[in-house]
């Protein structure tokens, strides 16, 4: 059994976002980049599977520009087995879900995985639509925000994060499946391991190479800073908050 796991660079999340000057964007330049949290529990989860024998062999899929490899290589250290770049002409913009969507259907046509495992949303669009829309693309079954994965002969049994708790549910494979943040917590690669990465194969392609055109749909028109929270006011009674949020329009 393959897993196919994405896998995509983001800004670190412990880096303050900052927005370019001329309102075009977020600032990229000179910051710290990693993978996308998310993604990294689908990783570690990908890894897990294996070592208890679920799984033969874990694939890395990125779509993105060529720096991406240094995430790739941070999968191949956490215990992934191969990886796959897949290059874009418009690296310099975030690319839309849909056209990674189609580019994870030609890949998942390449490799013939059993199951996808993907993180359920990039911390920097927060779209969390790649996993669904891929899953649409391959007519395959789908859960989202997983919590916990067995494998069961030729289902997944997955436990789904939902607003009144925990739904669990199986689907039968191949799959796709999104993972949530309480699904596990992501090891940290061991230094023989890091070196061991640099040796895993790393294959080089594009998106033209499929055939998608990952020209942006969307125009952004402007980005600025959220504002500054404003400080708290303390009150003395009851009486008076609820004549505040009276004057605010709260209530």
């Amino acid at each position: 059994m393959k897993v196919l796991v994405p896998v995509k660079r983001v800004l670190d999340y412990n880096i303050k976002v900052r927005v370019k000057p001329d309102g075009s964007g977020v600032d990229l330049a000179n910051v710290k980049m990693s993978m996308n949290p998310f993604d990294e529990i689908a990783v570690e989860e990908a890894v897990r599977l294996k070592e208890r024998g679920k799984v033969e062999e874990v694939v890395v899929v990125s779509i993105g520009a060529k720096q991406a490899q240094e995430t790739l290589r941070t999968a191949l250290a956490m215990g992934a087995d191969r990886a796959i770049l897949v290059e874009v002409d418009t690296a310099s913009q975030d690319i839309e879900p849909l056209a990674v969507a189609k580019i994870l259907k030609a890949v998942v046509e390449e490799e013939h995985p059993s199951l996808v495992i993907a993180g359920k949303q990039a911390i920097d669009g927060d779209m969390s639509a790649t996993g669904q829309m891929t899953a649409a693309l391959l007519g395959w079954g789908q859960a989202t925000f997983a919590s916990r994965i067995d494998i069961d002969g030729d289902r997944a049994v997955v436990a789904r994060e939902v607003d009144g708790g925990l739904q669990t549910i199986g689907v039968k494979l191949p799959a796709v499946v999104t993972a949530d943040l309480r699904l596990n917590e992501p090891r940290y690669p061991s230094l023989p391991n890091i070196m061991k990465a640099k040796k895993k194969p790393l294959r080089e392609t594009t998106a033209a190479a499929y055939g998608v055109d990952t020209r942006p749909r969307l125009e952004v028109i402007k980005t600025v800073e959220a504002p500054t929270r404003q400080a708290g006011e303390r009150v003395p009674d009851v009486e008076t908050l609820v004549a505040k949020l009276k004057e605010k329009g709260i209530l």
